[in-house]
């Protein structure tokens, strides 16, 4: 499990991060195609994330145990022996009890609309059965090479597709395991190479072409892919290193990691007409979505974001879980849909190919939650001032119906008499009902405002748990 001094020490990070990201301008794809799947992305708002590799094997945190800066901590001080043992989990590797289509019924269940999976995460071991590497779930070593559904990628995109998901390739841009991005005759100080790729230029072409051909793999053989979801932000242009990269607290190298974005993306494009790619943290035309990790913004942002987030502790499967609880979890997606943003949260399978109980039933929680009141959060827009006190607020395209959404405290089970709204005027003509039911509620201007008047039997009686939304049609 990471340290309580990582897990600070990344969240300060992470918030230096995207204060400066914020500040960065930007850039619209002009691609009517992006633009269009881009501005249906914007409409799903809630999507499913999983980190799942060897990792899980051990319940650590996916990768990062294999860099070996000093803020990293792992189970032993022989860092050489360490990773040996790690790059020797594919060896036991065998998740027989994956289900795909379990996991994608209990996420359209509860109201996810779009999956993001790591196909390939920081330490190189590949989830698909690519061609150009037995560092992978259908290698030689792994026992679970002869299941049927051994090639996980595909059949996980295609268990989620089937049942009307818009799918998401994690693709992480380092790979610990190749010779030519971590060369085995230097030692490896930090996350980037580690040689000097202007004394060896032919060696960084040899893992330009690798990253190439296994995003060709990707883009050519795993159905319709909607969303490239690129990580490992310091594998950019130098002309791109600047402040924020500078704020994640390593040494950099004195020159860039170029891996010629331009080349890849016309690729992807070719094979996924209107990809979305989400270069994070590399301000500019291959970033089309920004991604603000862990976190939530304070405000409405100029451009199209998501906050990934974890249901439990951490983004990989863990053997103690501390899971979110399900009245934050829907109270996250409400902050985050009123102020204009989507939802990507995270499960971390376990080394059996399961997903923990206690997820499912947050995912089922959740879903009877979107059940009632998936309108004020689909396809809506954000409505000044976003916010008031306990209720948050979204509106309809055409800007005609708002829904004020009231985010019930633990253990306030019960609907107060009266709901007050001091920014927000509405005309005469209004009606409003609590979603759930069919009863008109009555309502007075206020000021410059408006009070609803909840009747007893539905303060004691609710639709719902957790959070509740009133219908306002002007």
């Amino acid at each position: 499990m990471p340290s309580f001094k990582y897990i600070l020490t990344s969240l300060l990070c992470l918030m230096s991060l995207f204060t400066i990201a914020q500040k960065e301008a930007y850039v619209t794809d002009p691609d009517p195609l992006v633009q269009a799947k881009l501005a249906n992305w914007q409409d799903l708002k809630f999507g499913f994330m999983m980190h799942w590799g060897t990792y899980s094997q051990w319940g650590i945190v996916e990768s990062w145990s294999i860099c070996s800066e000093d803020w990293i901590s792992r189970k032993s001080n022989n860092y050489v022996e360490y990773v040996k043992e790690y790059e020797a989990l594919p060896k036991t590797f065998n998740p027989t009890q994956f289900d795909p289509d379990k996991w994608a019924n209990a996420a359209w269940n509860a109201g996810m609309r779009y999956v993001v999976f790591t196909t390939k995460h920081h330490d190189g071991f590949s989830m698909f059965d690519s061609k150009y590497t037995d560092y992978k779930i259908t290698g030689p070593d792994v026992p679970f090479r002869s299941h049927p559904k051994a090639n996980i990628t595909y059949h996980l995109f295609n268990a989620f597709r089937e049942k009307g998901f818009k799918t998401g390739a994690y693709f992480s841009k380092p790979d610990w395991h190749h010779e030519d991005y971590w060369a085995p005759e230097w030692a490896t100080p930090n996350r980037c190479n580690n040689y000097d790729i202007r004394k060896y230029p032919e060696r960084w072409q040899r893992f330009e072409d690798f990253t190439f051909n296994q995003l060709e793999e990707l883009m050519t053989d795993y159905g319709d892919i909607d969303i490239l979801w690129l990580d490992g932000g310091w594998i950019r242009p130098d002309s791109t290193i600047n402040e924020e990269v500078i704020s994640w607290g390593y040494d950099l190298p004195k020159w860039g990691q170029n891996i010629d974005m331009d080349r890849i993306v016309k690729m992807a494009r070719q094979k996924q007409p209107g990809l979305i790619v989400v270069d994070r943290s590399v301000h500019g035309p291959y970033e089309n979505y920004r991604t603000p990790e862990q976190r939530v913004p304070d405000k409405t942002l100029p451009y199209p974001w998501e906050t990934c987030m974890t249901m439990a502790g951490g983004w990989s499967y863990s053997f103690n879980p501390n899971y979110k609880p399900t009245r934050q979890l829907i109270h996250t997606l409400i902050d985050i849909v009123a102020k204009g943003g989507n939802f990507l949260l995270n499960i971390g399978p376990s080394p059996d190919g399961t997903i923990d109980e206690t997820a499912y039933d947050r995912l089922r929680e959740i879903g009877d939650w979107m059940d009632v009141n998936g309108e004020a959060i689909y396809a809506s827009r954000p409505l000044a001032p976003y916010k008031e006190g306990k209720v948050c607020l979204t509106q309809s395209k055409n800007e005609q119906t708002i829904y004020a959404l009231y985010l019930a405290e633990e253990n306030e089970e019960t609907m107060p008499p009266k709901i007050w709204f001091s920014q927000l005027v509405l005309p005469k003509s209004a009606t409003i009902q609590l979603l759930g039911t069919n009863e008109k509620l009555k309502w007075e201007s206020v000021g410059n405002g408006f009070m609803v008047h909840i009747p007893e039997k539905l303060q004691q009686n609710p639709s719902c748990k957790y959070a509740w939304v009133l219908k306002i049609v002007r």
